[in-house]
C-alpha cells in the first residue's frame, strides 16, 4: 500500500470535514501526533479505528486503503486488491518477526553457553563463578521468554484437527512441548489436541 498516497488522502478528507489534526485527534481518542504520522504517511491507522476514522472523514474502508474516492463500477475489483495487499503486508511483517526472534535468541543463547562453559571448566575463585553461571542463566532464561512472546504474536497456530488458525495466549505457547515452532497445544475451536504448526496468515 502506499502509505504516502493514503496520507495525503486522510489529509484531504480532514480539511474536506474542517477539522483540525488536534479535533480529528480527540474524537478518536489518540493523539495528534499520530494523526501527523498518518498524514506523512510514516505510519497506518489501528484496524481497530478505521471504521470510526473513516466514519468522521465520510469514506469507506476501501477508499481510504486506496487513498483516493472509488467509483461504485471498480468498487469490488479494488476492494479485493486492498484485501490482497493487506495480507501481504501481514504475512511480510509475522515474517519479520520471526527473523527477528531467530537474531534475537540464537546469539544470546550461544553467548550464555559459553559462559557457562568457561564458568565450568575456567580456573577461578568460587564467587565469580557463581557470578557467570547465574549471568548465563538469566539471560538464556530471559532471551528465551522473550523469543517466545515473538513467537506468539507473529502469525497463527493451524490446528491439525479441524485446521482453526488462532493466537494462543502467552501462557499456552510457553507451556507447550514444541519441536521448533510446532507446538502441542489444545485447539480452541475443536477442544482437541495437535501438534499445531505455526503459519503466517489468518487464511491461505
Amino acid at each position: 500500500m502506499d502509505q504516502i498516497k493514503i496520507g495525503k488522502f486522510i489529509a484531504l478528507c480532514r480539511k474536506e470535514q474542517g477539522m483540525t489534526q488536534s479535533a480529528l485527534a480527540e474524537r478518536l481518542g489518540i493523539s495528534d501526533r499520530a494523526v501527523s504520522k498518518w498524514e506523512t504517511g510514516k505510519s497506518m491507522p489501528d484496524s481497530g479505528i478505521m471504521l470510526e476514522l473513516c466514519d468522521f472523514l465520510k469514506i469507506n474502508v476501501n477508499e481510504l486503503l486506496s487513498g483516493e474516492r472509488i467509483m461504485a463500477e471498480s468498487y469490488d475489483k479494488r476492494a479485493e486488491e486492498n484485501l490482497l495487499e493487506m495480507k501481504r503486508e501481514i504475512e511480510e511483517k509475522n515474517r519479520q518477526m520471526l527473523k527477528t526472534e531467530y537474531w534475537v535468541a540464537l546469539p544470546a543463547t550461544l553467548a550464555g553457553l559459553v559462559l557457562v562453559f568457561v564458568a565450568a571448566f575456567a580456573q577461578m575463585p568460587a564467587w565469580l563463578r557463581i557470578v557467570l553461571l547465574a549471568f548465563a542463566l538469566v539471560m538464556i532464561f530471559t532471551v528465551a521468554f522473550l523469543a517466545v512472546g515473538i513467537e506468539q504474536k507473529a502469525g497463527y497456530y493451524e490446528c491439525q484437527n479441524c485446521g482453526h488458525r488462532y493466537v494462543p495466549t502467552y501462557r499456552q505457547t510457553n507451556l507447550a512441548p514444541h519441536i521448533g515452532r510446532t507446538r502441542h497445544m489444545k485447539c480452541p475451536k475443536c477442544g482437541k489436541r495437535s501438534w499445531q504448526r505455526k503459519v503466517l496468515t489468518k487464511e491461505d
